[in-house]
């Protein structure tokens, strides 16, 4: 049996309501004993990775707000698209990496190592002479991010009990707030008065601080092999294998999805050779059939992410290019969605909605879906600017309904000693949809003139061409894929036995 599959329960089902009132009676006293995600027991791990999350949080809104005027400045805005989806794409690498790592030895080197990559990436990008260099530190930025988030979630897996975790997700999500609203803020500022290098190279020095607080206490309780009597597994060189085969082909569809040439079949081809066997290697089985249950669960994160970043990373430059927006403006256009994710990551850690957690899923995914089609009406001139950060708020609040419970439910399908794998497997499905979303919505914009917009290196001024034909032709088929992941969101669990007759 694969590693990533889910184990059959080992008790009759008869039995499982006295074990889940045991498990509840557990998670009671362990809730009584330490308050909380925030009570003595959890108090400065709980502050040291929301920290780690905060930092994050605030990388993504400053850079992608920095990011339009990077790539103009760079000459480079042909492979804008690649500039983001080249941190999903060796991200994967890293995420197979970080699964293994702390399953066989712990979270805290994953977590040290991978942000000490995430560091370096920006710097490099930060100093970057050209748009080649700059990919090429996003790359070793994605690296890093890859396997800080597995880590992190192998730390809540081991540290938090079943009932907190909902709670610890729903803080990480509230952990996109504050960023979300000041990020855009200070990163236009500081691309607009200093330049947008600075965005990039002012971030590192600020994940000191969330380290010195957080790996203490992960080394305290989430530290070491699950089972710290037996002889470390080793590394599973096989996965290793797929997930470098992972990485690369995705990075070849990438290249032959901004280089719209005949030519261009040859690496496209090659990078589908190598990622269709390595990601039926990695994903649990029937993943792609959308199959009930764990299957479904890392099906529906993909959908969902790769759906809603795919058309995100876009509106900046949609804003700045057409409608004439500064960088700030563009990026405070977001702001509201980091509140709204929130409130719907809240809404799901309630435990009065866990019977209803399914169908606010795919609500949440029906908002998804709107959104991203209604975005490019902002490209009609006569529709207010400020109603794209309404639309976007309502989509946000969809994502907040959908990723937290997503991370809840596959903890609860894992058994502690896979849940590094299983993460990965989660995560894995996150950035290879970001990847392959992002190229494929990077080659209709590219072949619809969009490698044209903005080529002036003047901001705020609608300098640049004027095809909105290009953004239509990214956010359409972006709100499909939402569609079809409320769909997948119907199938996360398993349906009850069917009733004997008589």
């Amino acid at each position: 049996m694969s590693a990533l599959e889910p184990r059959a329960p080992d008790i009759a089902p008869d039995a499982a309501p006295d074990r889940a009132a045991a498990a509840d009676a557990a998670a009671g006293r362990a809730q009584a004993v330490g308050g909380g995600i925030m009570g003595a027991a959890h108090r400065t791990l709980s502050i040291g990775i929301i920290s780690v999350i905060f930092i994050i949080a605030f990388e993504a809104t400053a850079v992608g707000t920095a990011m339009p005027v990077a790539a103009r400045e760079l000459d480079g805005i042909g492979l804008y698209a690649f500039a983001f989806s080249s941190y999903f794409t060796t991200s994967l690498f890293g995420m197979v990496l970080a699964g293994q790592w702390s399953d066989r030895s712990g979270p805290l080197g994953a977590l040290t190592s991978g942000i000490g990559a995430f560091a370096a990436g920006l710097v490099l990008s930060g100093t970057a002479a050209s748009m080649w260099l700059f990919v090429l530190g996003r790359a070793v930025q994605g690296f890093g991010g890859g396997l800080v988030i597995v880590a992190l979630y192998v730390v809540v897996g081991r540290a938090y009990d079943e009932r907190l975790r909902p709670a610890i997700m729903a803080a990480f999500a509230a952990g996109w707030v504050v960023p979300s609203i000041v990020g855009p803020l200070i990163s236009g500022s500081v691309t607009e008065h200093l330049g947008w290098r600075w965005v990039f190279l002012g971030i590192p020095g600020m994940v000191i601080v969330p380290l010195l607080v957080a790996l203490p206490e992960i080394r305290r309780s989430a530290g070491g092999p699950v089972d710290k009597d037996a002889a470390p597994e080793p590394f599973d060189r096989r996965r290793i294998r797929l997930a470098f085969g992972i990485s690369v082909g995705a990075g070849l569809l990438q290249y032959a999805a901004q280089d719209l040439r005949w030519l261009s079949l040859v690496p496209a081809l090659a990078g589908a050779a190598l990622l269709v066997p390595a990601v039926r290697g990695l994903m649990p089985r029937g993943t792609y059939l959308a199959r009930r249950g764990l299957p479904a669960v890392v099906l529906l994160r993909g959908v969902a992410a790769g759906a809603f970043i795919g058309a995100e990373s876009f509106v900046p430059l949609m804003l700045v290019t057409q409608r004439g927006l500064s960088p700030t403006l563009a990026g405070f256009s977001l702001a509201l969605g980091g509140g709204t994710w929130a409130l719907g990551s809240w809404v799901q850690s309630k435990a009065a909605v866990v019977p209803h957690r399914e169908r606010l899923m795919v609500a949440g995914m029906f908002m998804v879906s709107l959104s991203i089609a209604a975005a490019p009406a902002v490209l009609i001139e006569a529709v207010p600017v400020w109603t794209l950060a309404v639309v976007w708020g309502l989509g946000c609040l969809g994502m907040g309904l959908v990723i937290g419970p997503t991370s809840v439910l596959l903890l609860q399908l894992s058994p502690p000693e896979e849940a590094g794998a299983n993460s990965a497997a989660l995560q894995i499905s996150d950035a290879l949809a970001n990847v392959v979303l992002l190229a494929l919505g990077g080659a209709a914009f590219t072949a619809l003139g969009g490698g044209a917009v903005g080529g002036a290196h003047t901001l705020g001024e609608g300098s640049g061409a004027s095809h909105p034909g290009a953004f239509v032709a990214v956010f359409l088929p972006m709100a499909c894929v939402a569609l079809v992941g409320a769909w997948v969101a119907t199938r996360l669990t398993a349906r009850p036995p069917a009733r004997a007759a008589g």
